[in-house]
């Protein structure tokens, strides 16, 4: 996820592809140069980009018609690079109603796998929740319902569930974040049938290593990551260090293009979110489910390198 500092800094770094970046944005017919590494949702086999697109922060705009204009922009920009999977939530202020008017903008891109959350500590609330998320996003279905950081999650699965059956939603799934809960995260991932799971990883956040993307393998669960970057502070702490030459054997021209090959690389992971209010991040962003991927000695390299700095 980016920070609105982030994405300045970023932005003076990236000047003269962002704008070259932008303006191939804006063509609706443009097709994307490579398509993006896809990975299988283990539930169905349905393949997924290994890249997809946040909107914490990024995309709380309210109803500032400039922004939710420059929102569209970055969903275009998305979609022509060969992303699919856009993820929000009822708890990013009013990011959903600027998701809705990017699609409609956009005249609703079929290549889109819409997934949200329900958030909210009354079950018997959540099915309210979801159709009043459904009519901001103006879609029939989603394609993921996700309990958002385990709130009420008994009540909200059983309705998620019974959505499922009569075929108003595709997935099922459960979040958190930022490290937390993973002792009773790994207790649901271990005895309840899903087919996702959302959870932090990056270079320094590892834990989830550990059990949680082991588990998560085992029981046949796709993998969303949120926070790639700590909501941008992992770049923006990097920014003026030089990349390791080791980031040319994969590819990688930016800091934010190793550390997603670091995460998407791991063999649990089925797909990472990075947020972005930039054209040009958002292809930097694509660009790194392209071209080679580190392998384990590689991953635990570039870990080291970035714990050192």
């Amino acid at each position: 996820m980016t920070s609105p500092r982030h994405v300045v800094t970023r932005r003076a770094a990236l000047a003269g592809a962002g704008a070259l970046a932008a303006t191939a944005a804006l063509r609706p017919s443009l097709a994307p140069a490579a398509a993006p590494l896809a990975r299988p949702i283990p539930s169905t086999g349905e393949q997924i980009p290994a890249v997809g697109l946040g909107t914490w922060i990024t995309f709380n705009v309210g109803e500032d018609r400039t922004l939710r204009d420059e929102c569209a922009a970055v969903m275009e920009a998305f979609f022509a690079g060969g992303g699919r999977m856009i993820d929000s939530s009822p708890m990013y202020g009013s990011a959903q109603p600027a998701v809705g008017y990017g699609l409609r903008k956009l005249g609703r891109p079929d290549a889109l796998f819409s997934a949200e959350k329900v958030w909210t500590s009354s079950g018997r609330d959540g099915a309210a929740q979801i159709e009043a998320t459904r009519r901001f996003w103006d879609v029939p279905r989603f394609d993921l319902l996700q309990v958002h950081n385990l709130l009420a999650w008994e009540a909200h699965l059983e309705t998620l569930r019974a959505m499922k059956e009569r075929g108003a939603l595709r997935y099922v799934g459960i979040t958190t974040s930022e490290g937390r809960r993973h002792s009773e995260l790994e207790t649901i991932l271990a005895s309840t049938p899903l087919d996702f799971v959302q959870l932090t990883y990056n270079p320094l956040d590892r834990e989830v290593e550990r059990r949680l993307l082991p588990l998560a393998r085992e029981r046949g669960v796709a993998v969303i990551v949120n926070r790639p970057f700590r909501q941008g502070r992992l770049t923006e702490a990097l920014e003026g260090e030089p990349l390791p030459g080791f980031a040319a054997e994969l590819g990688a021209t930016t800091w934010a293009q190793l550390i997603l090959k670091f995460i998407v690389a791991h063999p649990a992971v089925t797909c990472a979110i990075p947020a972005t209010t930039s054209v040009a991040h958002v292809r930097e962003n694509l660009a790194a489910a392209s071209g080679p991927l580190p392998d384990e000695a590689m991953r635990a390299r570039i870990a080291a390198h970035i714990a050192d700095l």
